[in-house]
């Protein structure tokens, strides 16, 4: 494990876009910066992702000093949002969490979104991700928080991980599908030098300066098959990891983390396995 390291680094500012590429992220006691603070609800408060709309997944995000977020997609005249200052909060549901978020107040905010998904949807931004949303009490430690991300902090791969599910793919039934690239993953932190399936057996580790709990595994869903450059479905990885990689009822690949500290993490920092 001596030649572990932070191979790349990867923030989403908004929830179901296009992943962002960066040399180096603070870490917040939440999950990276920027990392998942907008995201997109429909009229009934419930939140929009791939799951239901792959097309988002040709939705990109630039953050902008200040928090706020440059939209852009195919066909699409780019629009600025910054964040919404002065508004009160509205109840939003994430899943099995109910989350008190802050509606963009930019009218052509919601009619971008709106257009790109193709139902009627809002942009919404989590003003205090400090207290406004617990991670799983079954598995959270101390009043640790999360920002608008499925469910964790940070989400952890591993390149030879990645490897090994390309070659069971390559050995299936949908081998035309393979290999397919880390995006599908959706990670934080893409993790270099280890063995396949290593980080099943960690329980904390250090990337640079920052501690991390690996809290559990990550069970996969049907956004693992979709492309995120066209948008299109397929059925793998979960065919595989559906013959390869049950993990308490769940199809697994990654691990999610909770930080331990504050600190930067860098592409080429050592990744260490302290238990």
């Amino acid at each position: 494990m001596g030649n572990a390291r932070l191979q790349s680094v990867h923030v989403h500012p908004v929830k179901a876009f296009r992943s962002l590429s960066l040399r180096e992220v603070v870490v917040e006691p939440w999950g990276p910066a920027g990392d998942r603070r907008w995201m997109l609800v429909d009229d009934g408060g419930k939140v929009v992702t791939q799951r239901g709309r792959p097309r988002l997944a040709l939705a990109a995000a630039e953050l902008l000093p200040g928090g706020g977020v440059r939209l852009s997609a195919p066909g699409a005249r780019p629009l600025t949002v910054p964040v919404p200052r002065g508004a009160g909060t509205v109840p939003v549901r994430l899943f099995r969490d109910k989350v008190d978020v802050v509606p963009a107040d930019d009218a052509a905010a919601h009619a971008w979104c709106s257009a790109l998904v193709g139902a009627e949807v809002r942009l919404v931004h989590l003003d205090d991700p400090a207290t406004r949303r617990p991670v799983d009490p079954e598995y959270a430690q101390g009043g640790e928080t999360v920002s608008l991300a499925d469910g964790f902090p940070l989400l952890l791969t591993t390149t030879a991980s990645l490897d090994a599910l390309n070659s069971l793919i390559a050995d299936g039934g949908h081998a035309a599908e393979g290999p397919l690239p880390m995006n599908r993953f959706r990670p934080n932190v893409v993790v270099s030098g280890t063995e396949p399936w290593a980080e099943d057996g960690w329980s904390r580790i250090s990337v640079g300066e920052v501690a991390f709990r690996v809290a559990k595994p990550c069970g996969r869903c049907v956004v693992t098959t979709t492309d995120q450059g066209t948008a299109r479905r397929g059925a793998e990885p979960l065919h595989s990891l559906g013959r390869h990689r049950v993990v308490d009822g769940r199809l697994a690949f990654g691990q999610n983390l909770v930080p331990l500290g504050r600190g930067t993490v860098r592409v080429g920092d050592p990744v260490r396995i302290l238990d």
